[in-house]
């Protein structure tokens, strides 16, 4: 009789769930966003609901609904900055550095992730601390590339007048045109590519001629 209770409570054990992560949480919460849905948008009962627990098992992981959005805007940034790493380290001879970042970027639009959907849509509609964290992640892409342009300089011999504010300009550019792509299909997008490829070399080329200015002096 022992024996079949043991076999009965192992049977039970087996079926149980796998105790529900704060990722499981921030994936349920992703699959319900769409083009007209940011994370501010959704309700906690919702992203329970869609990570088959208890409402109340939600705080286990998080404050609250705004508390699991600025995990969502730092984990999709960190996410974003990742691909465009790895976009420019897979650098050919016939691509440049800008194209293949800027083409890398825009993939992310159809990303299953909805990595960059996130940040562009919490930039512009989400609350006040959304909006923080999104500026916070940007400030990373800034640095991230004003360390680049610093790199390079020494590489090429092409100082970058102010490379933090051509940083700024460039990264606070490329998310804008980003946000005017994502209503578009994949096909329609190479005009805004072409267009933000030109943008960021006029920005390049500006600073490049003020440093050359500058220093002449």
């Amino acid at each position: 009789m022992n024996s079949e209770k043991k076999i009965e409570t192992a049977a039970s054990a087996g079926k149980r769930k796998k105790p529900i992560t704060a990722q499981d949480l921030m994936n349920a919460a992703v699959k319900l966003l769409d083009s007209h849905r940011s994370v501010s948008s959704l309700s906690l009962r919702e992203i329970a609901r869609a990570a088959g627990i208890a409402p109340n098992s939600f705080y286990r992981h998080f404050r609250d609904v705004d508390d699991l959005a600025v995990a969502l805007i730092d984990q999709a940034g960190r996410s974003l900055r990742g691909v465009i790493r790895e976009a420019r380290q897979r650098l050919s001879l016939e691509r440049s550095a800008i194209r293949t970042s800027v083409e890398a970027f825009m993939e992310q639009l159809d990303a299953e992730q909805k990595t960059l959907h996130i940040l562009l849509r919490e930039m512009s509609i989400g609350s006040p601390a959304f909006r923080q964290a999104v500026d916070r992640e940007l400030r990373f892409f800034e640095d991230e590339l004003c360390e680049e342009l610093t790199r390079m300089a020494k590489v090429t011999g092409h100082a970058t007048y102010e490379p933090a504010l051509a940083s700024k300009a460039i990264t606070r550019l490329v998310f804008t045109m980003g946000a005017a792509a994502a209503d578009l299909p994949p096909e329609e997008r190479g005009q805004i590519i072409d267009e933000t490829v030109v943008m960021i070399k006029m920005i390049m080329e500006g600073a490049q001629s003020l440093a050359k200015r500058a220093a002449e002096k």
